[in-house]
């Protein structure tokens, strides 16, 4: 069952934490990925930065259960939504430090961000947010609660081909389960 926690909820310990924009995005770029790291028994989990209310199709509530019925084809022991707003992302200290007190909150080992290189300024500013809340977070003097802590590596993922890859993850035996994650989306797709 997915771990839906609030910022005042106690600590909830993750391997692997993915941030992103939308609801959705984490499923497309990395979801086999995500799916892979269950299926080897870590504790996985996604932070959404927005609710997706400015999205063409679809609204946020719709978006939001298409957002747990995808929670639950990956396997995942968290997600959070942070309800920043959609379209208006931007790198600021307060919103970096909403994600800092997220990553104390589940201290991940891993955090997998958006490439930055992106068509949508969103996906570019949750993973500059990103980085800085995942630097944030290990700074005992910030103004969050919990004791500082700093995921040991980011990695970045990207579902663009024209980009040099540094690795790639095989997914085949996950494949039809990402799939699913992502059709999950009905309104999206």
């Amino acid at each position: 069952k997915i771990m839906e926690r609030s910022m005042e909820s106690q600590e909830i310990k993750l391997d692997v934490l993915a941030i992103a924009a939308h609801r959705d995005d984490t499923e497309i770029t990395c979801g086999g990925t995500m799916i892979k790291f269950v299926d080897l028994g870590y504790a996985v989990g996604i932070l959404d930065l927005t609710a997706g209310e400015a999205g063409t199709r679809g609204d946020a509530e719709t978006r939001a259960e298409e957002a747990k019925c995808a929670s639950e084809v990956i396997g995942l022991k968290y997600r959070h939504n942070l309800e920043l707003p959609d379209a208006g992302l931007f790198l600021t200290q307060e919103y970096a430090l909403k994600i800092a007190e997220i990553i104390r909150q589940t201290t991940p080992e891993l955090v997998i961000l958006p490439y930055w290189r992106q068509r949508h300024p969103d996906h570019a500013m949750a993973s500059e947010i990103g980085c800085r809340g995942c630097f944030l977070s290990g700074l005992a003097k910030m103004p969050i609660s919990r004791k500082a802590y700093r995921p040991r590596k980011i990695i970045y993922s990207s579902s663009f081909l024209d980009l040099e890859h540094s690795f790639v993850v095989d997914i085949t035996a996950q494949f039809e389960r990402k799939c699913r994650a992502v059709a999950c989306y009905e309104t999206q797709f």
